[in-house]
């Protein structure tokens, strides 16, 4: 929208800075966001209206695009995008996680945690992780959360779990190779042999880092660390991983299976994923099972509640937080 108004040269674009603070009630929940927006070969910068990415095609020449900073969840930003700092400042302001991609979002370079994340759901997942018998119990949940409530044998370690997924998991291949009248099917991921391997392998590893890329962007937008997994461990992914598998038998291996006849497997993989995001509306779905995961016991509020202003807390072994901003020296006065 523009506006016609003549305002004062000493005032100019100060009114719109000043609307374009966000207030924490102003900002929607993650869950509530667009999930994200992908961008590349652009110019992000900052002007007096908004954040702005300004495209250059030789058909169309330059164009300039607003984005909704508050309402985006996270923003990818491919190859050949630069951003200038006061647009980084401004998504930070409005809690927008910030990821440096490959083409398509595929793969994870860099990431920003704005500093207005609450650290909820990072504590809930430290305990979580931390406790061997609650990071068993979760590990379970995820596996529950796959393959249907009461499906882990009662008391089963974590071993033991590994063992009954990649059953199942090598049933489900077994399925989608006789149903696309494929012959025997081996998963393999063999870098050193890239080019060697058939349709259906390229094109699982190619959709499932597009899957891994999604996942990261929704775990760091939620405050969460990529790296403390409950099933996964030893990698600076871990935690991606385990929520990842929580969706490939739905989404990335039957359009691996479906890509079994295709001459460039990756490319299209990774077309036909992106694609089918509006679809499949992931990142919403992303967001409330790691909340669920991680607290079980409190589910996510509702989307008609608004979230409070937050000082830091205090931590303490025997009370639990107590209020920041307060000068707790004992009272001299008496």
């Amino acid at each position: 929208m523009t506006s016609t108004t003549t305002t004062a040269p000493d005032h100019h674009g100060g009114g719109r800075r000043r609307l374009a603070a966000p207030t924490v009630a102003m900002l929607p929940r993650v869950i509530g966001s667009l999930s994200f927006l992908y961008l590349d070969i652009v110019r992000v910068h900052q002007d007096d209206t908004g954040v702005c990415a300004e495209i250059t095609t030789q058909q169309r020449g330059s164009e300039t695009v607003y984005l909704p900073t508050a309402s985006l969840a996270c923003v990818l930003l491919g190859p050949g995008t630069s951003i200038t700092a006061p647009a980084l400042a401004t998504f930070a302001r409005h809690s927008t996680t910030v990821l440096v991609t490959g083409m398509g979002g595929v793969r994870c370079y860099a990431a920003t945690v704005p500093g207005s994340l609450t650290t909820t759901w990072l504590e809930h997942q430290a305990r979580a992780w931390a406790d061997d018998t609650r990071r068993l119990a979760t590990a379970t949940a995820m596996y529950e959360h796959r393959f249907g409530p009461g499906q882990a044998p009662p008391g089963a370690t974590l071993q033991q779990l590994r063992g009954l997924e990649g059953q199942r998991v090598k049933a489900l291949y077994k399925l989608l190779a006789r149903q696309h009248r494929i012959g025997r099917f081996r998963r393999t991921y063999d870098p050193d042999a890239w080019d060697t391997q058939d349709p259906v392998n390229l094109a699982l590893s190619a959709a499932n880092t597009c899957l891994y890329g999604i996942v990261h962007a929704a775990i760091v937008a939620l405050g969460c660390s990529p790296a403390l997994g409950f099933v996964h461990s030893g990698n600076q992914q871990a935690f991606v991983y385990d929520i990842a598998d929580l969706y490939k038998a739905e989404l990335t291996i039957p359009l691996a299976f479906s890509l079994n006849a295709s001459t460039q497997p990756e490319s299209e993989a990774r077309r036909s994923f992106r694609n089918g995001l509006r679809l499949f509306r992931l990142m919403p779905r992303i967001v409330q099972d790691i909340q669920t995961l991680l607290d079980p016991n409190s589910p996510p509020p509702g989307p008609e509640e608004t979230p409070d202003e937050q000082l830091i807390d205090l931590w303490d072994p025997v009370t639990g937080p107590i209020p920041g901003g307060t000068n707790h020296a004992p009272d001299q006065t008496a």
